[in-house]
């Protein structure tokens, strides 16, 4: 009940309120319930104005992450119904990975797991991603697409391009995507994602795709001081106040994400979002190099194809990059 509470509050238009009589009828609950539910929220740390005949305002969110913080903030059709929410747990991608063999067919399907800290979070390569309680965002979408299994890499980027847009849109930074699925703010990581596969040879069992995004952290361990940053690091740059809700940045790149799903779901390929892609590549018309299984090179970057590989321009014509690290000059300490 308190989901749509806050749900029914943050939709009523600035200064305005909800009526106890309204939350009443829509919730189908006695008064008495109500008083119940807002003495709660305000325990939590909402703040909740209270005027006899008008009804309740919403006065004051925290930056918390709970389940129902999560789905009133949520508006999209099926991705995040349900979200499992977990306070602490060792990795969202393992902990969905275990429910995905738990289930059959589609059931699990757009399931969110969400964390406020992870003691076992992982990124590309076995690498620690660092999640500390109250500073950011680590979650995983799980999936079970009916697509042929040699195209679901191409997810990856699809959440990249979700996240960008999401940070975007609710920060007003110019976050941008360091191919193929880093997010950078002024040439510094903010968000990383490892997408997982369990298929066999013609058939898909279950994706998942994790991801972490630095929100709130104001410092980092020595061996990634010089390479990460956080949404609130970068606004104090720009002389902003930060006042994200990790909620409410969850809810958007989640709604971004299963926009741009939905488009690629219809060819299986990026052919519809590539354009989009490449005008946020930090990669694009940059000097890059390119450690290759078959050997390190440089070149200039020109954006992905409709696979989402990465098109490098060398002397003597355009490779083709599908796997490796790429390095762009100027991100990341490469000069």
């Amino acid at each position: 009940m308190k989901t749509e509470i806050l749900r029914m509050l943050r939709q009523a238009s600035p200064g305005s309120y909800v009526s106890g009589q309204e939350l009443c009828e829509r919730l189908g609950v006695s008064r008495t319930a109500v008083w119940k539910s807002m003495k709660q929220l305000k325990e939590m740390g909402y703040e909740i104005e209270a005027v006899q005949n008008r009804g309740y305002r919403l006065v004051f969110v925290p930056d918390i992450l709970s389940k129902s913080e999560i789905e009133s903030c949520l508006f999209t059709k099926w991705l995040g119904h349900p979200v499992c929410y977990f306070d602490e747990i060792d990795s969202t991608n393992t902990e969905a990975k275990r429910r995905a063999e738990e289930t059959k067919g589609m059931e699990g399907h757009g399931t969110v797991f969400v964390a406020d800290m992870q003691t076992f979070g992982r990124g590309r390569r076995g690498r620690n991603w660092n999640s500390p309680h109250g500073t950011g965002i680590f979650f995983t979408i799980l999936l079970k697409p009916e697509i042929d299994p040699a195209n679901a890499s191409m997810l990856t980027l699809v959440k990249a391009l979700a996240a960008v847009n999401g940070i975007r849109e609710v920060t007003g930074l110019e976050a941008k995507i360091k191919w193929p699925n880093d997010v950078v703010v002024n040439g510094k990581k903010v968000v990383g994602i490892l997408t997982e596969m369990s298929a066999q040879i013609d058939y898909v069992n279950h994706i998942v795709v994790g991801t972490g995004i630095n929100v709130h952290q104001t410092d980092f361990p020595e061996e990634i001081a010089k390479t990460a940053t956080s949404l609130d690091m970068e606004l104090h740059k720009e002389g902003k106040k930060p006042e994200i809700s990790r909620a409410r940045l969850l809810g958007t790149v989640l709604k971004k994400f299963e926009d741009y799903y939905e488009i690629y779901l219809k060819t299986q390929d990026l052919s519809a979002l590539a354009e989009e892609y490449n005008s946020l590549l930090v990669n694009c018309s940059r000097k890059v190099r390119v450690l290759d299984p078959m050997g390190e090179f440089e070149g200039t970057a020109l954006g992905i194809d409709h696979r989402g590989e990465l098109l490098v321009e060398r002397e003597n014509g355009v490779e083709k990059v599908s796997s490796g690290e790429v390095s762009v000059r100027g991100i990341y300490g490469y000069v």
